[in-house]
């Protein structure tokens, strides 16, 4: 069975829709390819529904500047078909591929210090902030503990513990590498309590 027949999203499809993203049709806030995946792992997640409008409005930032209704329905379609593959991962316990390296070490000649994998798990963690409540409420500490390598990776925290994990080059990319796993891991704590 080939992705398409599946309803899941293939790579020519990734590329037209990280095209768009890259465009000048949308705001300069929007989030990337990379962003959206993280996002939207953190909605299929989420122990609490996100309406599809919610996190299209934080995706996009403001309402892009579409060419016409065409191009409009096929690029949410392509961001539904994403959302779908990402639920389908997760829901058969296979870890989702990140469209990043899972590494926090820098290019020494790149300017921007800031790597893929950090702005993937900011993108995530602005998912989780959508329904904070929900992902803390039973159980605060254990899913504190089972998110921790993203909110390293997230740079977004200031605790004493998460930052000197992230001045421990090792332990942090050791963090970096397990987030695949971890994902399958938090949705079936949310959504598979009997497993």
């Amino acid at each position: 069975m080939t992705a398409a027949s599946t309803g899941l999203i293939t790579e020519a499809e990734l590329d037209q829709l990280e095209a768009f993203l890259f465009s000048s049709a949308v705001s300069e806030d929007a989030l990337d390819l990379i962003g959206t995946h993280g996002l939207l792992c953190a909605v299929n997640i989420s122990p609490e529904k996100v309406p599809e409008q919610e996190w299209l409005d934080l995706l996009f930032d403001s309402e892009p500047n579409w060419e016409s209704e065409a191009q409009k329905t096929d690029i949410i379609g392509l961001l539904r078909k994403l959302n779908h593959t990402i639920g389908h991962d997760l829901y058969n316990d296979q870890e989702t591929l990140l469209p990043c390296e899972l590494t926090l070490d820098t290019d020494e000649d790149d300017e921007e210090d800031t790597t893929e994998l950090t702005i993937w798990a900011q993108s995530f963690m602005e998912g989780v902030f959508m329904r904070e409540e929900s992902w803390f409420g039973e159980d605060e500490e254990t899913v504190a503990g089972m998110l921790l390598p993203i909110m390293v990776a997230s740079e977004l925290f200031d605790d004493p513990e998460i930052l000197e994990i992230r001045q421990d080059r090792a332990l942090s990319e050791e963090m970096a590498e397990q987030i695949p796993e971890l994902l399958v891991d938090l949705y079936l704590y949310y959504h598979a309590p009997d497993k």
